[in-house]
């Protein structure tokens, strides 16, 4: 579980100086995954065809990221129990397909379309009760709202609105899927203890952690733990670039949809 000293404007500030040439120079074996190449836009038109494909795709992407939706309605509602039944009624209706057919991919946000038809789906089913009925009674996605509630606790702001609250919870899930990629390949690549001790650097300025204290518990030297540390920058750069494609209709987006999350931190 990503901590909340690696999320948050930190972890996506390093976007504004790292490089952004791909470079094929990694540190480990990448785990294969489905985000690296599908975008919502074609997951959304496989499922409108009732493709089995398209449709695990799209409830990957919606295990990714239910918790902002859980969040907002949290937020609006008040009621835990209330939002929770809302959450799951909203992805029963989601992937049966109810609202796949109002989506627009050329307005190109997942999270936009999520958050609207969240919205609508709240309206009309403020005062109903029963909402949980509309899914037969199933759960379509396995969610864990004992954490959902620690964290809407944790980010919970007099002061923020439900969109903003949405927003922040949309960045720390993605910053979580960035980090335990991460935390995979390194691990698959026999180098876990590593990874523990060169990961603040994603977030932290070199000055800020001394290099020697890193390369004495590492066993290395204090100019491979300057290279291995580029080397995670880049890479982190580059599975934060897979992530966020995921989630938009046209590879051109991404940098835009980078500078937006940034912006939740404003």
């Amino acid at each position: 579980m990503l901590r909340s000293d690696s999320t948050g404007s930190g972890a996506l500030a390093m976007l504004e100086y790292m490089p952004s040439e791909t470079d094929s120079d990694t540190t480990s074996p990448r785990p294969t995954s489905c985000f690296e190449t599908t975008h919502w836009s074609v997951v959304l038109l496989a499922a409108g065809r009732k493709s089995t494909e398209g449709e695990q795709a799209l409830a990957a992407l919606c295990q990714a990221y239910w918790m902002p939706l859980y969040a907002y309605a949290r937020c609006r509602i008040g009621d835990s129990h209330r939002a929770q039944d809302l959450t799951q009624t909203f992805f029963a209706k989601l992937l049966e397909k109810d609202y796949l057919l109002a989506a627009d991919p050329a307005k190109g946000r997942f999270r936009a379309f999520l958050l609207t038809a969240m919205k609508r789906l709240m309206a009309n089913e403020w005062d109903k009760r029963s909402a949980l009925k509309r899914g037969g009674g199933m759960v379509p996605l396995s969610l864990d709202f004992d954490i959902a509630d620690c964290r809407f606790l944790e980010s919970s702001n007099d002061s923020l609105t439900a969109e903003q609250i949405f927003m922040r919870g949309w960045v720390r899930t993605l910053l979580d899927r960035v980090f335990e990629q991460l935390r995979q390949e390194f691990e698959m690549a026999g180098k876990a203890q590593e990874f523990s001790h060169l990961k603040v650097f994603i977030t932290a300025t070199d000055a800020a952690v001394p290099t020697s204290t890193v390369a004495e518990r590492l066993g290395i030297s204090v100019g491979a733990v300057r290279v291995a540390v580029h080397r995670l920058r880049r890479r982190y750069r580059q599975v934060l670039r897979e992530q966020v494609a995921a989630t938009v209709d046209d590879p051109e987006d991404i940098d835009d949809e980078i500078r937006s999350l940034f912006s939740a931190f404003g």
